[in-house]
């Protein structure tokens, strides 16, 4: 299977979890496999590479990718929410290092029957999962005006929300919206790109694309589960591509670096809070020579932190 991805930052990704040879590494997004093949590259017969991806066209392409390497390998279906089953199963209790590689992948926005592209007329999908129930098409012709205002300014930062919201629910009104192009030309017909200033469906696709696959709600919790799992100077690297996961990312890494969360008028600490992790520095972003490569590199951000001992 030929799965377009090209792994971004990827360097950066090695030198932040600073692989051990003989350690266990936990690819929470394992997409293709290139992350995890280089870091299986580095280790020995000893390691473990354990990878995680919900889309079953990940799985096929990773599992073919990863072959050959001298570590052992484990490749499971499933979301980075259950990680702490999916360990348990294992029988693993702790790791060296995890990775997560957020978003939607280049091989899902290219293979044209997903949905995920506002550029190729396509029944309205955009299910990472496919055994989820919930599709674009459910979003788009099924929720209210209201609920649809919601995830395109939250999830889209779209400020034509309540303008587009409209024009759906005017639509649907008629028939049933389909196809990706049937969004496309709608969305196009109500807010122009010289209003815009960018394609205006980019916003939109993204947004429902978040509600269907639920992106955002599962992730700082799932964070909080993988540092749970490092060992001590165990490593933690992040790869975000929007502003809403990485703010994510920077408050959950904020909140677990911090020693008391007490309100400051309390004369004593009642929160027994203890940092977990030490933040590593500042988000790191691709050099020019990569997004000159890799085009979707551009907006990418990579931050990374190491637990703590007890």
């Amino acid at each position: 299977m030929n799965f377009r991805h090209k792994s971004v930052m990827l360097d950066e990704v090695l030198n932040a979890l600073d692989v051990k040879p003989n350690g266990i590494y936990l690819d929470c997004t394992l997409g293709g496999a290139g992350h995890a093949r280089a870091i299986g590259e580095r280790l020995n017969e000893r390691g473990l590479i354990i990878g995680l991806d919900q889309d079953e066209d990940a799985i096929a392409a990773a599992t073919e990718n990863l072959s050959g390497l001298a570590c052992g390998i484990r490749i499971v279906r499933g979301n980075f929410s259950e990680l702490d089953a999916i360990l348990d199963d294992l029988g693993v209790d702790e790791i060296d290092g995890a990775t997560f590689d957020l978003g939607v992948s280049s091989h899902q926005i290219d293979t044209t029957g997903r949905g995920f592209s506002y550029m190729h007329d396509a029944p309205l999908d955009m299910r990472m999962d496919r055994r989820r129930p919930l599709t674009a098409r459910d979003v788009i012709n099924h929720y209210n005006e209201d609920h649809l205002i919601k995830i395109f300014r939250e999830y889209g930062e779209e400020r034509f929300a309540k303008r587009i919201a409209a024009a759906v629910c005017q639509a649907r009104k008629t028939s049933t919206i389909d196809t990706t192009g049937e969004l496309v030309r709608l969305i196009e017909k109500n807010v122009p790109r010289t209003q815009h200033g960018g394609h205006p469906a980019k916003r939109i696709f993204q947004a429902v694309r978040i509600e269907v696959n639920g992106e955002l709600e599962i992730l700082a919790d799932a964070i909080k589960k993988a540092v749970d799992r490092l060992k001590p100077s165990g490593r933690l690297a992040v790869i975000t591509f929007h502003s809403l996961e990485d703010r994510i990312i920077k408050e959950t890494f904020r909140t677990l670096a911090q020693g008391c969360i007490c309100p400051k008028n309390f004369p004593v600490c009642v929160c027994n809070h203890k940092a977990s992790i030490k933040i590593l520095g500042k988000a790191k972003t691709p050099t020019p020579e990569e997004i000159e490569r890799n085009s979707r590199a551009k907006s990418a951000k990579l931050r990374a932190a190491e637990k703590l001992r007890a």
